[in-house]
């Protein structure tokens, strides 16, 4: 007999006492989205999410097994839900995060179908879910595709595409792995990386815990120094969603969940990204290179030698891995030498047969009005 799934909801400030509980979870699943941490949670209360009532957080348990899945939402009514009441999942949809849950991968199938029942219970839940950036293929979608069929839900998809990731075969080396992910430009990218070992001493430092924050400021100022300082898009010239940002990062670190890699050369940081990293599962949050470089592809060069180095550690430290490259849906999958796609679309799951038409209305027109933007540009 199966063990029976429980579901409760649970406060922001007793989801912060979880940490220890989410990561045992993230060990047993498929791809933790660290997203739904309780470090992210307690990132969005102070400016992103004010209210902590907006923020609706489920906790799957068994009796026996603790927990077996994590699904954090917000409460959502504005021009991007067509003004109906949904939940959205995650709390702040920024950086090209997951809006999947989080399932023990032996339990997927039962734990996904208590989480609908329990929304489609909730006398005080909205029964309709925006969830943007949903992987659709894998043991997670797979597990919600059969609770919507349990509980007569709908899923609708929309702007699907595919996003770069690495994940290497058994018996993969750097090299072959390489190889087989750049295809018919690995030679011209090799030469290219060759060219730029050669203009002076290249490193990669990885930081983690208490280093992260001093890297964390290099970035920025990396960062602030190209194209998104001179436009005042970078992070350094807007204090608000700085702030945000230092916040999220620093509560990661404190969890031991994030990474900062820095390309140097000669010492100088001339490549940069900030991943949450956990579990063998990373996640790019934001890139940064130095433009001056741009013939030799630093952004590139980082991503190679992040390869190098998670192939040197070994068994137990750096493999098997996983790196999502948080890639949206503008952005070319050849820029990255990373050979797996991940399939994904933007999702609005009405729940029980309940539901409005007004939020998918709104979906399909930020769709349309976004093709119509990028003929526009083209």
């Amino acid at each position: 007999m199966s063990e029976a799934v429980g579901v409760r909801r649970v406060s922001a400030a007793s989801y912060g006492a979880m940490q220890a509980d989410f990561a045992d979870l993230c060990r047993r699943a498929e791809a933790p989205n660290l997203h739904m941490a309780p470090a992210a949670i307690a990132a969005a209360l102070p400016g992103r999410v004010k209210q902590a009532n907006d923020i609706v957080i489920l906790c799957a348990e068994g009796s026996g097994s603790g927990l077996l899945g994590v699904w954090a939402f917000r409460r959502m009514r504005n021009v991007h839900t067509g003004f109906a009441a949904m939940l959205q999942s995650p709390l702040v949809p920024l950086y090209e995060v997951s809006s999947a849950p989080v399932l023990d991968r032996d339990r997927a199938g039962p734990v996904a179908l208590a989480l609908l029942r329990f929304i489609a219970d909730a006398g005080d839940l909205p029964k309709i879910l925006r969830l943007p950036l949903l992987p659709v293929e894998g043991v997670a979608f797979a597990a919600l595709q059969a609770a919507c069929a349990g509980t007569g839900s709908t899923l609708h998809r929309f702007e699907s595409w595919a996003r770069p990731m690495a994940i290497p075969a058994a018996g993969d080396d750097a090299q072959t792995y390489l190889r087989r992910a750049l295809g018919h430009s690995y030679k011209k990218r090799l030469q290219q990386h060759r060219l730029l070992e050669r203009a002076g001493t290249l490193q990669l430092a990885r930081h983690r815990g208490a280093e992260v924050a001093a890297a964390l400021e290099r970035f920025l100022s990396l960062e602030a120094a190209g194209w998104k300082g001179r436009n005042g898009t970078a992070l350094a010239k807007l204090p608000a969603d700085a702030a945000y940002f230092r916040e999220t990062v620093a509560r990661f670190a404190e969890a031991d969940m994030a990474r900062i890699d820095l390309l140097l050369l000669d010492d100088a940081p001339i490549a940069a990204g900030v991943l949450v990293d956990f579990a063998g599962q990373a996640h790019f949050l934001k890139i940064a290179y130095d433009e001056r470089l741009a013939r030799l592809s630093p952004g590139r060069g980082l991503a190679i030698e992040m390869l190098r180095a998670d192939f040197a550690a070994g068994p137990g430290e750096g493999l098997p891995f996983r790196l999502d490259s948080g890639a949206g849906d503008r952005v070319d999958p050849g820029a990255y030498p990373w050979g797996e796609r991940q399939a994904m679309a933007h999702a609005i799951v009405e729940i029980g047969g309940a539901g409005s038409a007004l939020p998918r209305l709104a979906a399909r027109g930020r769709m349309l009005l976004r093709q119509w933007r990028d003929r526009a540009r083209n």
